[in-house]
């Protein structure tokens, strides 16, 4: 396992995890939806309790915020601009130096709540919501509300979501939309133990240090972790997650001293499983541990409102149709349907539905190419070089 060298304050981040540096600011929380909303709150709340060391779990239930995960974002951030100091203890705390109570005393008063209509701030949420790579992610509705304020009661209450659906139906998306203080796990068939709990790394001056794995990064600090590609990890691997989802709360670390860790306030799992990917197997004991399971497709009036043509949806849709029907093994998705308009644009009509009907497995290349011929009205194969000119 490759592995970043760590910071002398903080453990590292193994490679297999991600998000863990939201792009957008980590004060704009979604209640309010106000650019330093949180921030200001965790500031002022520190100012008021100058002379303690607080944990991020512990400032989240003062302040009634939803995630200790994302303070301890906001706390990262004070940190890094020397308005606050950082120890560990093993648990991170954090106290307000005398730079970040000057510097609260010159914040700009509060912006009003807009008004939610007795809503509340997250309720019917369908703004774009900005991921960690910057780029934007639509709402979609779900069970009376969106997929992000579903998530966040989820999230609130405890109760483990399995997306499933195929590849490239926006799954990570939503969740890196609905969670800043994301953490992920990708799983594949080589996964394994050390991945989610952590291994020694060798350190430049000679000896080994033990960097904790995400897994334990996200009980400690009440961040939310997503195991993508669920179904690709091997179940044996996969049952070391299985005492943190559980009542107890509690895993130990084999490999380090048979560490304790328990998880804080804030500490939530959602999983992703593709069906249709070779080697995916859905367990029962996966699948038992998940009490919500939530079928993610392809939102084909969003790809219109993105700027997918219409004959590429009409494409789409009719080898989606097949691909339930058990017709072909692939069909495009939102990904591929965003990555047909930008080739449009850089290389033109032609070659994005060359390209597009060469993006099909070899054994479905004729039926793609063929539901794109029709909606098109032109003949396609799949882009290939040509001959010198």
């Amino acid at each position: 396992m490759s592995t970043p060298t760590p910071s002398p304050s903080e453990p590292a981040t193994p490679a297999t995890a991600s998000g863990d540096a939201p792009a957008a600011d980590p004060g704009t929380e979604p209640a309010g939806n106000r650019p330093g909303y949180l921030y200001r709150k965790v500031a002022l709340y520190l100012v008021e309790h100058p002379d303690e060391f607080h944990q991020p779990g512990a400032i989240k239930n003062a302040l009634g915020v939803p995630s200790s995960g994302a303070v301890s974002e906001v706390l990262k951030k004070m940190t890094a601009a020397g308005h606050a100091t950082h120890q560990r203890d093993p648990h991170h705390r954090y106290r307000i130096t005398q730079a970040g109570i000057d510097a609260a005393g010159t914040m700009p008063p509060a912006a009003p709540r807009p008004a939610t209509g007795g809503g509340g701030a997250r309720s019917g949420r369908r703004g774009p919501v900005t991921r960690p790579n910057g780029e934007q992610y639509f709402p979609r509705r779900l069970a009376g509300a969106t997929d992000v304020d579903v998530l966040h009661r989820l999230r609130d209450k405890r109760i483990p979501v399995l997306l499933y659906g195929p590849p490239g139906t926006g799954k990570t998306a939503m969740v890196e939309a609905a969670f800043p203080d994301l953490l992920t796990i990708t799983g594949t068939g080589d996964t394994v133990v050390e991945d989610f709990l952590g291994n020694f790394i060798p350190l430049p001056g000679g000896g080994y240090e033990f960097v904790y794995g995400p897994l334990v990064q996200a009980m400690r600090d009440g961040r939310a972790l997503l195991i993508d590609d669920a179904t690709l990890i091997p179940p044996k691997v996969l049952a070391v997650l299985y005492p943190a989802m559980d009542g107890r709360r509690v895993i130990h670390i084999p490999g380090y001293r048979n560490e304790r860790v328990e998880a804080v306030d804030g500490f939530y799992v959602i999983a992703g499983h593709n069906p249709g990917v070779h080697g995916a197997i859905l367990t029962e004991a996966l699948a038992s541990r998940f009490d919500v399971h939530i079928e993610v497709t392809t939102d084909f009036d969003l790809a219109k409102h993105l700027g997918v043509p219409a004959a590429a949806i009409t494409a789409a849709q009719a080898l989606n149709a097949d691909l339930a029907a058990g017709k072909v093994t692939w069909a495009p998705q939102l990904r591929e349907l965003l990555g047909f308009t930008r080739v449009r644009k850089t290389l033109g009509l032609p070659a994005a539905i060359a390209n597009l009907a060469g993006r099909a497995p070899e054994d479905d290349r004729t039926a793609v190419s063929k539901a794109l011929s029709a909606a098109f009205g032109t003949t396609v194969t799949a882009l290939t070089l040509g001959k010198q000119r």
